[in-house]
């Protein structure tokens, strides 16, 4: 079963106007190489012959470019959080899958597969980038390795790339990047297109996992998909609601344990319910302070002693 993380991430960079945006900016420097109205989906499953059995192979994203009706290329997009030394051969299974199919098919109007390893992890990717380099270590004759086809591997770190690549960006792809790059305290003024696939990535991105009550947030906003709003209104909007919610729940929920401790206010439970609700709506630990002081009116030094203990 796939992840949460898997899912959010490729329901996200599915929309053409995304897709087409990291094929412009990863691979054809900013330029306007692909159009979104060119992109199709593209199955992301081929077949291959198991030691028993046919077996499958996914990618995570594929789009044909077309041009004049025909597949002029496929780009395959290929999602990691972890490094994976194994990455090249499955590239070699991809790839070769579609070249296969398109042999076995007899398609006259063949097309290239160029596949693109988007990684999404906090430590540098130190694995092998290309076939050569996974033979280095054999020490073959330069006369040997010149025979051998050096597939490549296309990496893009998207947590490091820089910042006159990440300004190429035109789609909501340009608030994930500087998001990664600059974390939760980033804000930007960009409208937001894809707000609900925009705001469950952020938050899968900082950790949270439980995200499915995102469209009923939006839906509390009385925000819509078609509403012309930028990622600073919106999130601090979101915030507003999350710091609200917070208060609301640790309230009942705090109060609630409180009775069944034989308490009549169950300060003690309220405050540790507030901050676990602030957190799971992405609060920053002083806004969440601030909330607990002006709710409960508690001094200083009680606050920071739990929000030390509780965040």
């Amino acid at each position: 079963m796939e992840s949460t993380n898997d899912l959010v991430t490729k329901n996200f960079e599915a929309y053409p106007d995304v897709a087409a945006d990291i094929l412009n900016v990863l691979l054809y420097e900013g330029k306007n190489e692909i159009k979104e109205e060119n992109l199709l989906a593209s199955p992301t499953e081929t077949l291959y012959q198991g030691e028993k059995k046919l077996r499958n192979q996914l990618e995570d994203i594929a789009k044909y470019d077309m041009a004049d009706g025909e597949i002029r290329t496929v780009y395959l997009f290929a999602n990691q959080t972890k490094k994976d030394p194994d990455m090249l051969l499955r590239k070699a299974g991809y790839i070769g899958g579609i070249y296969r199919e398109q042999y076995e098919k007899k398609i006259q109007n063949r097309f290239p597969v160029i596949e693109l390893v988007l990684y999404w992890g906090k430590r540098r990717w130190n694995e092998n980038r290309s076939v050569h380099e996974m033979f280095r270590d054999k020490r073959l004759p330069a006369k040997t390795m010149s025979y051998v086809d050096d597939l490549k591997l296309h990496v893009f770190e998207l947590r490091n790339l820089p910042e006159k690549v990440r300004k190429q960006f035109q789609s909501d792809m340009r608030i994930v990047v500087d998001y990664l790059a600059e974390g939760k305290d980033y804000r930007s003024e960009q409208k937001v297109v894809h707000k609900e696939a925009l705001i469950k990535l952020l938050r899968v991105l900082s950790g949270d996992e439980n995200v499915e009550d995102t469209e009923a947030i939006l839906q509390e906003m009385n925000v819509k998909e078609e509403d012309e709003i930028s990622m600073c209104e919106l999130f601090d909007q979101y915030v507003r609601k999350g710091r609200k919610e917070g208060l609301r729940e640790g309230r009942i929920e705090g109060r609630a344990e409180g009775k069944r401790e034989g308490r009549v206010e169950g300060r003690a439970e309220v405050i540790p319910a507030m901050i676990r609700t602030c957190k799971r709506f992405h609060i920053s630990y002083q806004d969440t302070a601030d909330s607990i002081k002006k709710e409960l009116k508690l001094p200083d030094i009680e606050i920071e002693e739990n929000m030390k203990l509780y965040w």
